[in-house]
């Protein structure tokens, strides 16, 4: 369980760095009421990426498993080191094209006159489906053998890691009183100029996280194996 919660917050934190979320709270940061409006924003995240992933993980997730026989250990590591390579994969292509994807425009926060909340919910649910990361801590964690509750914690924790960024403009809006304007507005412009660069190595670094310990999992597995047969 500690191994697959390594897994499920290094996946987490990867994810975490996303414009789609991130650029928003930064606008909205520097706008009126920040902190109401930042806070809002937040929880809508959360819960709207919290929902969506546990639905499909513990409903399609769970009836494919239904399926299937019950994965023993070694596929469990297997599909672990296949979440590592799904995040090096994306890595390598945020690498590859950090130039082109660095002049592309970041979302605006509520173009529209939108709520905060319903900004949230609106930019969260038109993510998902694309949320390759996520999906692979999903398969981490439904192929985990797990219990539906332990599951659950896991859902959670990667929730909260993925919205780290967020609640770390609200506690600058908190703490840092009138220079925090000034220090988001230096993040915002770092992020417009670096984002596809500063993904791109934390997906890498997390992928190779999460492929480590899947691999040692894996390894112990085997040696496990082979002292049963040989004893």
């Amino acid at each position: 369980m500690l191994r697959l919660i390594g897994i499920v917050i290094s996946i987490g934190l990867a994810d975490s760095v996303n414009p789609s979320t991130v650029a928003p709270a930064l606008y909205l940061a520097s706008g009126p009421d920040a902190r109401k409006t930042v806070s809002q924003f937040t929880v809508a995240v959360f819960l709207v990426y919290l929902l969506g992933g546990a639905l499909i993980g513990l409903g399609p997730g769970q009836l494919v498993l239904s399926l299937v026989p019950k994965p023993d250990a070694a596929t469990r590591h297997v599909l672990e080191v296949v979440a590592g390579g799904v995040l090096i994969a994306a890595g390598v292509l945020l690498w590859r094209y950090r130039g082109r994807l660095s002049h592309k425009p970041l979302p605006l926060a509520n173009p529209d006159g939108r709520a905060s909340w319903l900004l949230g919910a609106a930019i969260t649910a038109v993510e998902l489906p694309t949320a390759f990361p996520y999906f692979a801590a999903i398969a981490a964690i439904v192929g985990s053998g797990e219990g539906i509750a332990q599951q659950v914690i896991l859902f959670v924790i990667f929730n909260v890691c993925f919205v780290l960024p967020l609640i770390g403009i609200l506690a600058t809006l908190w703490l840092a009183g009138e220079e925090a304007e000034c220090r988001l507005a230096r993040a915002r412009g770092f992020l417009e100029r670096h984002w596809p660069l500063l993904l791109a190595v934390v997906a890498l670094i997390a992928g190779g996280i999460t492929i480590a310990l899947g691999a040692t999992g894996a390894i112990r597995q085997v040696k496990r194996t082979l002292k049963k047969t040989i004893g």
